[in-house]
């Protein structure tokens, strides 16, 4: 079989089965390239996967934009418990895209793991419904804030933390790599699709919105009146439209075949390193790398060779006992495969420092819901949903991705000089400040809001308006932050671990989550103590969340001069380019400092 990119459909049939497998797992191989024959690609399968993240997000967040009040209503939790439960289950979700990037990198390709996730995800809202309708929500009708719900059984209970985390599981390992199955669809080689591709990642972002805008609205109304399981069925109907319609046009996708296990050949230069501790590196002209254009790592770009993390050199540098035997590759790497490791340990820095942005983040899903569901959300003799406020974070999203690419692109470009505007370090910062500005705002809601209280009524009589601010700031701060972080960990993570670059957005939102359950843990802990309630207790009319806010601001704040640090040391990816005549040159994706 030829390899290269041609858009002939010649044995298209053939070449769709092989890339449904796409890859067999082998570590490293000489191959000219991974891309399949019979590709088409470009902005129309682009937009066919824009369409399915925003119906797989629209189902998504049929169950997690308020899952808070589901197991404070139907399953009877305080505040604090449901907000942690969230937290952890949120977390889990996002840690099970390193797990859907590992096996699209390493052995089953982009396709093939988005479909099986996607069926994950499809069978845990199927289950999700029947749970909801046949043991939790008795008598019928109930969850509301007026209705309660009788004592849930332990079957029912289990199986609905089963169906709940086959969602994480379907959602966390489809979402990552849908995005880089989308960028697989422009050629980095060309400038146009390489600039098509960049803005992909904004518009995959303002997908992701469009689709939680509906769950946001309708469907949050319904389920915050008691009509959980219909929410539930509506959320299944949107996955499965979702996962029909990625599958329907498998022909005219543009794929791109697996790697090998990118975790062997890391840990290879490891021990490699390790094994020829006691040896001087070689000099950069010496150092081994394999004869011709293309890599020893499967369809992978050469890297050319940079100056930190000099002891891992080792793995590259010749020894007699490796003259002899080149092939293994746990004791000579090449220079590509050991630059591939240098870019993950650059990149996990950086990466470090956006957990704490996510703390924020997950503040909407979880205290917001809770701030707002105990103030006045009554206009007139209509009662507002508390969690349908985010749709206010949606909007935000919505209409700052239009200013940012038709405005403060063209401006920042004329004053930089760098025609993508402002670089991905430099958004990532922009919306640390932004995140930490929407702490401050919630902080000072609730300080309103409890001045506004009155003995023995469990709402404040602030209207719930006010929350407005906080979330507009984090749909802001969103814009630049998450959709710098897909273009940043994906453009500059090497070729074969693109996915997992992805993942690395996914994760630290996970991360973040956990993060957020543990100081809320670690508060309730420090402050319950005595006759003191806490500052989130279950009753927040004796709490003071507002401190809760203000102590995750001063984090951001400190890590945000860290992440200031760790990105001025940051250096970008050098590959090596190939052009049609066969001759190398160098391609330095574009990263500033900030």
């Amino acid at each position: 079989m030829e390899h290269g990119i041609t858009n002939s459909a010649d044995s298209v049939n053939v070449e769709v089965i092989e890339q449904a497998r796409e890859g067999n797992g082998n570590n490293i191989e000489e191959s000219p390239t991974n891309v399949k024959k019979s590709y088409k690609g470009g902005w129309k399968t682009a937009i066919i996967l824009l369409g399915n993240q925003a119906l797989a997000t629209l189902a998504f967040f049929g169950v997690g934009v308020n899952l808070v009040l589901f197991l404070t209503r139907v399953l009877g939790q305080d505040s604090a418990e449901a907000a942690n439960n969230v937290s952890k289950w949120t977390g889990t979700v996002y840690i099970f895209s390193l797990i859907g990037a590992f096996l699209s990198d390493s052995y089953w390709g982009r396709f093939l793991t988005c479909s099986i996730f996607q069926l994950f995800f499809v069978v845990g809202l199927g289950l999700l419904s029947f749970t909801s309708w046949r043991f939790l929500l008795k008598p019928s009708g109930c969850g509301n804030e007026e209705t309660k719900c009788n004592e849930p059984s332990s079957v029912g209970v289990g199986i609905f933390y089963l169906s709940i985390y086959l969602v994480a599981f379907g959602y966390g390992g489809h979402q990552p790599t849908l995005a880089t199955f989308g960028a697989d669809q422009f050629d980095e080689k060309n400038e146009k699709h390489r600039n098509a591709r960049e803005a992909f990642f904004c518009y995959f972002y303002f997908a992701l919105n469009v689709g939680s805008l509906f769950s946001n609205t309708i469907l949050v109304y319904y389920e915050d009146s008691g009509m959980w399981t219909m929410g539930f069925l509506v959320s299944l109907a949107s996955a499965v439209i979702a996962l029909v319609s990625f599958l329907a046009p498998y022909q005219k996708y543009r794929y791109v075949s697996a790697y090998g296990n990118p975790v062997i050949r890391v840990t290879q230069v490891f021990v490699a390193a390790f094994r020829k501790w006691k040896v001087d590196s070689a000099k950069e002209d010496q150092l081994y790398e394999v004869d011709g254009p293309e890599s020893a790592i499967k369809g992978s770009r050469k890297i050319l060779h940079s100056e930190d993390f000099r002891f891992m050199d080792k793995a590259a540098t010749i020894t007699e006992k490796d003259a002899a035997n080149r092939n293994n590759h746990w004791r000579l790497c090449t220079i590509t495969q050991v630059e591939e490791a240098k870019c993950v340990l650059r990149m996990l820095p950086v990466w470090l420092c956006t957990i704490i942005y996510s703390v924020v983040f997950t503040q909407m899903a979880s205290l917001f819901v809770e701030q707002g569901d105990v103030m006045n959300n009554k206009i007139g003799n209509f009662r507002l949903p508390a969690a349908s406020m985010s749709v206010f974070d949606i909007c935000s999203v919505l209409l700052c991705t239009g200013i940012y690419r038709q405005i403060l692109v063209p401006l920042a470009g004329r004053i930089t000089g760098n025609p993508r505007g402002l670089t991905e370090l430099q958004r990532m910062g922009v919306g640390l400040i932004i995140g930490m500005l929407s702490m401050i705002a919630a902080g000072a809601t609730e300080i309103q809001r409890l001045k506004q209280v009155t003995p023995g009524q469990k709402a404040s009589s602030l209207s719930i308006f006010w929350q407005v601010p906080q979330y507009v700031l984090v749909g802001a701060s969103e814009v630049f932050m998450y959709v710098g972080q897909l273009e940043f960990f994906n453009g500059q993570a090497p070729d074969g671990i693109k996915s997992f670059g992805s993942s690395l957005c996914m994760a630290s939102i996970s991360l973040g989550n956990y993060v957020s359950s543990m100081l809320v843990f670690m508060v309730m802990g420090i402050t319950a103590r005595g006759e003191n309630p806490g500052w989130i207790p279950n009753n927040l009319n004796v709490g003071h969340m507002d401190r809760f806010f203000f102590l995750v601001a001063v984090l951001t704040a400190v890590d945000f001069v860290l992440y200031i640090m760790c990105a001025c040391w940051y250096k970008g990816i050098n590959n090596v380019e190939v052009d049609d005549m066969g001759n190398q040159q160098e391609d330095t994706e574009m990263i500033s400092k900030v």
